[in-house]
């Protein structure tokens, strides 16, 4: 059996936790592509389950879904980039040689040379001007970040106002960019060493909470959107408009990916100038000192593993 390069959680906690191994290669099923890696991606999901860091009774039910003291499915990483090396049977709309992209979800299985997924799940030819590690930046933030933009309805509004906390994260950017694409007036929010991407990125106005007062006057929005789960609920929703709506990434409600999201995201890199906005990028080999750096809460936008 041929085997191949794999980071596996040996259990839950610390950045530690996390080694490199030899692990069988998968094969393709006849409804599977067989994908070689190029690029995957260290997202706030990952360092959660890593760290089992949620509070109360998530914990137990986190353990019952994932597993009672390690992953039940220990390879992590969920988004990827990277080459088609074969394909099952019955596979008609990808052939070996096609360059990739996809997100695999509570599937996990990313921090690897290689992968199978369904030919037909969440996976896309990539973004033709992106590169690799570009293309594993855009699924996590941008699929969680449309997800929660379609259920506040944005499309469907009139130059709404909305409020993203946490703008310069993963899922942040990419409201950001994608409140904007929707023609939102954006008021983004984030530290004062974020201000300039968040402007970059298209906010109107960007409110740095550790330089400005809070609870000074503020404008009132359609949507409140936290994208990184820390705001202070009370004080945020105080700024609803009647009939307005408060979001959060906190909580029982994610983001469930589908292959529309995937396809709205590759048209906008093409050719509406999105940003995938890479912080670093790491070798596979130094995946403890990558989460160390998400876990650190600094990274802007996304940190990229590569394979």
């Amino acid at each position: 059996m041929s085997t191949m390069k794999a980071v596996i959680c040996t259990r839950y906690g610390g950045p530690e936790v996390l080694q490199l191994a030899d692990v069988p290669k998968p094969e393709a099923k006849k409804d599977e592509i067989l994908v070689k890696i190029n690029a995957t991606a260290v997202n706030s999901g990952d360092v959660r389950v890593r760290g089992l860091a949620v509070e109360g009774i998530m914990k137990v039910v986190m353990r019952l879904v994932l597993g009672i003291s390690k992953p039940r499915k220990p390879i992590l990483g969920t988004v990827f980039s990277g080459i088609v090396e074969s394909t099952g049977r019955d596979v008609a709309n990808f052939k070996p040689g096609d360059e990739v992209f996809g997100m695999t979800g509570f599937q996990f299985g990313t921090y690897a040379e290689y992968i199978t997924v369904k030919a037909k799940g969440n996976v896309l030819s990539k973004p033709s001007n992106a590169s690799f590690e570009e293309a594993a930046a855009l699924p996590f933030g941008g699929q969680t970040a449309i997800y929660f933009l379609e259920k506040a309805k944005l499309a469907e509004k009139v130059a709404p106002e909305i409020l993203v906390y946490g703008a310069t994260g993963s899922v942040g950017t990419a409201a950001v960019q994608l409140a904007r694409h929707l023609g939102a007036r954006v008021t983004a929010v984030c530290s004062s060493q974020g201000m300039d991407l968040a402007t970059r990125l298209g906010a109107h106005r960007v409110v740095t909470y550790d330089t400005e007062d809070m609870s000074q006057s503020m404008p009132t929005f359609d949507v409140v959107f936290d994208a990184v789960g820390k705001a202070h609920k009370p004080s945020y929703k105080r700024l609803l408009k009647a009939g307005g709506l408060y979001l959060s990434v906190a909580g029982l409600d994610y983001a469930s990916e589908n292959i529309a999201q995937l396809e709205l995201l590759k048209e906008l890199f093409e050719h509406h100038g999105y940003d995938a906005t890479i912080d670093r990028t790491y070798p596979m080999t130094e995946i403890v000192a990558a989460h160390r750096y998400v876990d650190s809460g600094r990274k802007k936008g996304n940190v990229i593993l590569t394979i």
